[in-house]
């Protein structure tokens, strides 16, 4: 039997031998561990880390981070290091992602009912290398253009935020989403982390990176307003955000996005991106839940 036991700073090293194997499946687990470390004060991107160690080597992983996310990446072991996960970490619940399989798996590891799901998606995994990046013709032509926001942008960019959360993510739209989305573009802002695409200078279609490594980024929150959705903006965006992350080093890009999400995946395929063959999983809770 292996060894069940938190990490502490110091075993980044090993957990990155571990995860790189698993890399399309471990964007959270690698970014927040490589910005924060392996200490957990409660602070933003940190989390509780239990692996399984057998031979000296980590085998499996889970960790409970600060907003409640569970995140396993555990082919073996998954029940004995996602249960040591939370109980180490006592925090509530708010959701899991990962691996789908492993995600629905957590879900009856840690009793979740589904009167208190409110999303649980098996959404398709794509993958990009930049050097296959194919550019839109709105873009190379100067039609659109992609940067950062501005900070006269930043309150519309929050109400996008909130309408993305309620179509996206299934939450309600209320007072407290949107001041929550506000401080979240703060800090992307801060970060430089998202991006809109602007045409005859206004916002028309926005993305983020959730998450980022050197070599590696994860595109999220890909929005569009309704009525300006079917014009190619959201191909722009994207497309315009990983110009960006290219001119950096990064040499890969990856996303996940529901299966009936058509025009979505339409839009990610025609600049390039293509299904890796694996499944992400994503489970969030109407309300926060104790652990097990």
């Amino acid at each position: 039997m292996p060894t069940i036991r938190t990490l502490k700073p110091g075993d980044e090293e090993a957990l990155e031998t571990f995860l790189v194997q698993h890399a399309s499946t471990s964007m959270f687990l690698r970014s927040n561990s490589r910005v924060v470390g392996l200490q957990d004060n409660g602070e933003r991107f940190q989390g509780t880390y239990v692996a399984a160690i057998d031979s000296r080597q980590i085998i499996a992983v889970a960790a409970h981070y600060w907003n409640g996310m569970v995140i396993p990446q555990a082919p073996v072991y998954l029940e004995a290091v996602v249960k040591a996960a939370v109980a180490q970490s006592g925090r509530f619940i708010s959701g899991i992602s990962g691996s789908a399989n492993q995600v629905e798996a957590t879900r009856d590891i840690l009793e979740l009912k589904e009167a208190q799901i409110c999303l649980a998606e098996r959404e398709i995994l794509f993958s990009l290398p930049l050097s296959n990046l194919n550019i839109p013709g709105a873009l190379t032509n100067g039609e659109v253009l992609c940067r950062l926001p501005e900070s006269s942008e930043l309150q519309l960019l929050s109400e996008w935020c909130a309408a993305f959360c309620v179509e996206a993510l299934g939450q309600i739209e209320t007072p407290k989403l949107l001041s929550e989305c506000q401080q979240t573009v703060q800090r992307r802002q801060a970060d430089k982390v998202h991006f809109c695409l602007i045409k005859e200078h206004k916002p028309v279609s926005y993305c983020t990176f959730n998450a980022q490594l050197p070599d590696i980024v994860q595109i999220g929150g890909v929005w569009t307003p309704p009525d300006m959705r079917g014009n190619g903006y959201a191909k722009c965006v994207v497309a315009g955000a990983l110009l960006h992350a290219r001119s950096t080093g990064v040499t890969q890009a990856i996303l996940f996005t529901p299966k009936n999400n058509i025009a979505a995946q339409s839009a990610y395929e025609a600049i390039g991106f293509v299904p890796t063959g694996e499944e992400y999983g994503l489970l969030l809770l109407h309300d926060a839940v104790a652990g097990r």
